[in-house]
């Protein structure tokens, strides 16, 4: 047994040492394949990761660490310092990081000493870097290239690349000056920096601070103008861990020139007070991550939180729940009708405790280092699977294939608070309302969450209570009312079929289930549906031989976990592959989204950037094939005879983002409009300067209509 622990350890370890190896590729090259004695030539340490994987800048922010590169150079050589290319802000926005994805070169003069001796030499450093996905890991490696140091220079196959990255590096000079004030002369922890830009420079998007231990200059950025409009104000907060307040701040200040980034270089000293004409006139874009203490106020969002779940109840992702509930009322009401009151209780609590769990995933995947947004699960391959054939259960059951009954025990158990319909049906029904709510973002709902997601632990937790508590607040106050109970029809013979007709809004809620899924494994699909006809096969079989049959109770068992064991074997684990959502690049885009009169690209930062720049208005859609709410707003009031006219006649250009699979820069991009998920609709007015129109969750062609025409003013 121990050495088959043995061998399963040393198994692990080489699969971990070849993952590690796998993420990141490195090499050194450089800038000539001849050099001459004096001359200083350019090495870069080229680092190519996996999709998904990144490495870290000088200052890697609030995690992470910064490669570094340690030369084993011949006597008479000597290397600079590292010119670092302009990183992405990496998110999530608590624990910002700064680094790359992709590929980054960094770049390293080499100077060679005048009285150098000709003839080949080699290279060498030694590199260690930090590489993250979901997990981060360390890595180290040496690299090596050969130079021939001759009478003439002789550039390398590798020049043009080292040139074109040593052109993304900062510069650390530039035609614009910059000054940086702090807001006030208090001592409060966090201090509130200004940092003015001018003139004219109007296309300034960010700061990235340089390290430091004595403080931290906090990764939220707010862009503003000063008074007379003509140079650019950034807003941050600087938290100090020890010492006196900062002198100055070292940093680049990043700017967008029709899609292309470019940073600049500075070390400008701080006053105590603003400097005349810096009266910051209005925020550029309109919106800044909300952070705990400011607008909007903490009871504001927890009142928007129980509206929000109010409102809930009457979305389309909720309405066949809506049929279970009003089937156990009729069924406890007249009977026992005290029983009803627990019953209320009972589906609270299913609601909560369901909304509990939602909370520890959202902080879990914050932990981890991740984006989280609302109906994130829907974009999790597995939990679609799990919630389609849940979903198709309930239907069958309402359609009388089989019933769910409980024990005796377990009845005993639950005593006097509900027979065997009563108590697990509350519960559940609570737990399945949630799950179903998920999708649908209602009015006001959006924005409580959109706060939740920007929080820390606790106050996330309160307000997904506020949520469940909205949800659950009908049904509760319903319960606890007996004077509203004699509004409820007589039991009777009708209960039967309406049950079974309630079976059918189940059934569509699993059509459009297997909808969603199809965003997930494409054409394979068919296979999630193969597993359901099985599934409902053996549910009948169940129902028909085991719990209303006389004979043969055991063989009927067998044949039923023969189909579900072999049809998860076969169907989801062979041929579904159900654990692995196929590639997104895999997967032809939905033809119901592109559809229309209206001529629908893919969504980018860069897209909206190029053409905002042209000077043309941009309305851009983020939806998702689980979002119901996105589905009516597209059908009802985007994708309508007057709105594709509209935006034919200004010219406009539509972008659609795809969020069915939760993409982490769709998420952040979200997050900056104060949204934790979709739908949300922006108009980008025709100047280009101005902040987008940010349109209500719920649409109508009017509401669209006079976004499109206040952008054209």
């Amino acid at each position: 047994m121990r050495q088959f622990t043995a061998i399963l350890s040393i198994l692990y370890c080489l699969a971990a040492f070849t993952a590690r190896v796998a993420h990141t590729q490195i090499k050194l090259i450089l800038s000539a394949e001849i050099a001459k004695p004096g001359d200083t030539i350019w090495a870069g340490v080229d680092l190519k990761m996996e999709p998904g994987w990144h490495t870290y800048w000088k200052n890697p922010g609030a995690a992470g660490m910064a490669t570094e590169i340690k030369w084993q150079l011949p006597p008479g050589i000597s290397a600079g310092k590292i010119e670092w290319p302009l990183p992405q802000k990496l998110p999530p926005i608590e624990v910002t990081t700064y680094g790359y994805e992709n590929e980054v070169v960094l770049i390293v003069p080499l100077k060679i000493e005048t009285n150098f001796p000709t003839g080949e030499i080699d290279l060498k450093a030694n590199v260690s870097w930090l590489e993250c996905k979901d997990i981060c890991i360390p890595a180290n490696q040496d690299v090596e290239a050969k130079l021939i140091i001759g009478g003439e220079t002789k550039n390398s196959a590798d020049a043009a690349t080292i040139e074109s990255w040593k052109n993304k590096a900062p510069q650390t000079t530039s035609n614009f000056r910059a000054s940086r004030w702090w807001n006030d002369s208090t001592n409060e922890n966090p201090r509130t920096l200004f940092i003015q830009i001018h003139p004219g420079q109007t296309n300034v998007t960010d700061f990235f601070p340089q390290a430091s231990d004595a403080f931290e200059v906090q990764p939220e950025t707010e862009i503003n103008f000063d008074e007379y409009g003509n140079s650019t104000i950034i807003k941050k907060l600087v938290k100090k861990y020890s010492g006196a307040w900062p002198k100055e701040i070292s940093g680049v200040i990043v700017t967008d020139e029709n899609g292309r980034r470019n940073g600049f270089e500075v070390q400008i000293p701080i006053t105590e007070q603003a400097p005349s004409g810096a009266k910051i006139s209005e925020s550029r874009t309109g919106v800044s991550p909300v952070r705990a203490g400011e607008t909007p106020a903490l009871p504001l969002m927890l009142l928007y939180a129980f509206i929000g779940g109010l409102i809930l109840n009457i979305m389309p992702c909720v309405l066949p729940v809506i049929a279970l509930k009003i089937l156990g009322f009729v069924r406890e009401a007249r009977s026992e009708p005290r029983r009803v009151c627990n019953l209320g209780f009972i589906y609270a609590l299913g609601v909560l405790i369901s909304f509990l769990a939602l909370a520890g995933i959202v902080i879990g995947v914050k932990a981890a280092g991740h984006l989280a947004g609302w109906g994130m699960q829907f974009g999790n391959p597995i939990f679609l699977v799990c919630l389609t054939t849940l979903v198709t259960l309930v239907a069958l059951n309402l359609f009388g294939v089989f019933e769910v009954t409980l024990g005796g025990r377990a009845l005993d158990t639950a005593g006097n608070l509900a027979s065997r319909h009563g108590a697990s049906g509350a519960f559940f029904n609570g737990v399945l309302a949630t799950a179903l709510a998920t999708p649908c973002t209602a009015p006001i709902l959006g924005t409580a969450l959109g706060f939740a997601f920007l929080q820390k632990s606790p106050i996330i937790i309160l307000i997904f209570l506020f949520v469940g508590l909205g949800l659950s607040a009908p049904y509760v106050l319903l319960s606890w009312n007996p004077a509203l109970l004699k509004f409820l029809p007589k039991p009777g013979a009708w209960m039967e079929k309406f049950k079974i007709a309630m079976g059918f809004p189940m059934l569509a809620t699993t059509v459009w289930l297997f909808n969603i899924s199809a965003s997930s494994y494409g054409k394979n699909v068919l296979w999630l549906g193969i597993f359901l006809i099985i599934v409902a096969f053996a549910a009948w079989i169940f129902g028909e031989f085991f719990q209303r049959g006389r004979k043969h109770k055991t063989v009927a068992a067998i044949i039923v976990l023969l189909l579900l064991g072999g049809g998860y074997v076969f169907a989801l684990e062979k041929e579904l592959h159900w654990r692995e959502a196929v590639p997104a690049n895999e997967i032809a885009s939905s033809p119901a989204k592109f559809d229309s009169e209206i001529n629908w690209q893919a969504w980018s930062p860069a897209a909206v950037a190029q053409a905002r720049a042209a000077g043309k208005i941009v309305l851009v859609d983020f939806t998702a094939d689980w979002c119901l709410t996105c589905q009516v707003n597209k059908k009802t009031s985007i994708e309508t005879s007057a709105v594709e006219k509209k935006l034919k006649e200004l010219n406009v250009v539509t972008l659609v983002a795809d969020y069915t699979r939760t993409p982490e820069n769709m998420t952040a991009e979200l997050q900056k409009f104060n949204r934790a998920g979709v739908p949300l609709v922006l108009v980008y007015p025709q100047n280009s300067n101005a902040p987008p129109i940010i349109l209500p969750e719920v649409l109508t062609p009017g509401i669209v209509l006079n976004a499109l025409e206040r952008a054209a003013q």
